[in-house]
């Protein structure tokens, strides 16, 4: 696929088309590294951590209050 650099603002930019994007798996306005490797310009995913609450959301579950949970009683040398 060839595309064109173009003057944007004050710098360069470069269209990338949406078919590209969704193989990549990157969305509009997500942060991305760009860095030059080998004389190649390289456009990487930037990994983000997800809060607690969004890996909660993710499984539907809550981060609080908590229950107790009965695990029985001991059946070997643990101690209570």
């Amino acid at each position: 696929m060839k595309s064109k650099l173009v003057k944007w603002g004050n710098g360069q930019g470069i269209r990338i088309p949406r078919s590209l994007m969704i193989e990549a798996h990157i969305e509009l306005n997500e942060p991305v590294t760009v860095s030059a490797k080998e004389g190649k310009i390289v456009i990487e995913k930037t990994f983000q951590h997800k809060t607690l609450e969004e890996r909660a959301a993710t499984f539907g579950g809550k981060l609080g209050p908590y229950e107790s949970f009965d695990w029985g009683n001991p059946v070997g040398k643990e101690v209570w």
